[in-house]
Parts: C-alpha cells; sequence; structure tokens
C-alpha cells in the first residue's frame, strides 16, 4: 500500500506527450468528420462530448469558493481536456494492447486511498478541481487512467519514475499513438511533433493525484 501511495505522489518533472503521425483536419468544417473534435482510431470525439466534459469542470469551478480566479486559471480548459480525452483513448488501446486491465474495484481502493492522504472526499474533490481541473465525477476515470499507466510500465518492465524509465514509457505510448489515426479539429489547436503537445498542452503521463507535490511547490 505505501508502494502505491508513492506512486501516486509522483509529480515528473520531465514528460513528453505523444507524437503522433496522423494528418490534421483540413479545415474546422472538413467533411470527413462533420461536428468532431477529434478522432481517434476513427472514432469520433464529438464537440458536444468535448463541451459536456469542460461543462463539468466549469459548473464545479463556479460551485467553489474563489471560483472566479478558477475559471481565470483555466483559461484553456477546452484544449487541454481535448487533450486529455485523447490519452485516454490511447492508453486504453495501450492496455488493451500490453493485455492488462483494471477493475472497479481497484479504482475505488486507489480513491479511498487518495481519499485518506488528502483528508477526505471533498478535500480530494476540491484540490483536483483547483490543480488539474478535474471535475468530480471525473476523478475514477483519472485514477483508471494512471492505473492503466502503471499496469502497461509494469508489463513492458519499464520504472516510469526515472528520467530513462519516463522516456521508455512516453516512447512506448508515443509508438500506439501512431497506429490511432488521430485527427484534431483545428479550432482546437493542432498536434506539435516539435514540441509534443496540443496546442500548448503539457500534461504528464501519470500526475500527482494527492496535490501534495503541488501545495509544497507553492509554499516554497
Amino acid at each position: 500500500m505505501e508502494s502505491r501511495h508513492r506512486r501516486f505522489a509522483l509529480t515528473l518533472t520531465t514528460t513528453a506527450a505523444l507524437l503522433t503521425a496522423a494528418p490534421l483536419l483540413s479545415a474546422c468544417g472538413n467533411e470527413a468528420h462533420p461536428g468532431a473534435a477529434a478522432t481517434v482510431k476513427g472514432d469520433r470525439i464529438s464537440m458536444a462530448q468535448l463541451q459536456s466534459r469542460v461543462g463539468a469542470v466549469r459548473d464545479a469551478q463556479r460551485a467553489a469558493p474563489q471560483g472566479e480566479q478558477l475559471i481565470k486559471q483555466s483559461g484553456k480548459l477546452t484544449r487541454s481536456t481535448l487533450d486529455g480525452m485523447i490519452r485516454e483513448r490511447i492508453v486504453a488501446q495501450a492496455a488493451k494492447d500490453a493485455g492488462v486491465g483494471v477493475s472497479r474495484r481497484e479504482v475505488q481502493q486507489v480513491r479511498t486511498q487518495l481519499e485518506t492522504q488528502a483528508g477526505g472526499r471533498k478535500r480530494l474533490e476540491a484540490t483536483l478541481l483547483r490543480q488539474q481541473a478535474v471535475a468530480p465525477d471525473e476523478i475514477d476515470d483519472r485514477i483508471r487512467m494512471q492505473l492503466r499507466v502503471e499496469k502497461i510500465a509494469a508489463a513492458k518492465g519499464i520504472d516510469p519514475t526515472s528520467p530513462q524509465g519516463n522516456q521508455q514509457l512516453n516512447k512506448e505510448l508515443s509508438r500506439v499513438s501512431r497506429d490511432m489515426r488521430i485527427d484534431v479539429n483545428p479550432r482546437y489547436g493542432a498536434w506539435d511533433a516539435g514540441t509534443s503537445t496540443l496546442a500548448g498542452a503539457k500534461t504528464p503521463w501519470l500526475r500527482d493525484l494527492t496535490g501534495q507535490a503541488a501545495d509544497r511547490a507553492q509554499r516554497m
């Protein structure tokens, strides 16, 4: 249990987002994917799905203390949310390829651990909303993605907590992504192979779900 706590308290400072060789849509209204924010392996992430996810975060922010400040701090929420939705699909495919899965029980066990570390459910929800713009209803999905990444790394003999292992993990997930034909609607940005980001989004594959590392950095 202690090793699980340590893994979820990690904030990896040097990570790269995935590279993709998929062509971009030529225009916002491209007829190949009408109404899509992106397509991943031929499956659409619709604009409605994206805006629903963004709306859930905004609703939670408005209801939170200092809600206006939270909204100002997450000005690029739509793009970062789309980045996360694409990543979820890449990780799910990589987990399938690696023959690993995550059960609902495992998610709930980690959720309980994180709530204990954070000082309760409400505090965990407030921390993730403030630091990572995660709506309360999306926390289990974020945990599931983290567990999948851990299991993918273990299946490949990768230690993602080391710089070398982190590079290997990024390389593995990038390899998977190249076969997934990722197209992004230009209104939401573009996959930049040079900086490995979607419209400037810089999100590590593994993140500190307790928020403790970020709180320490702010105090320093």
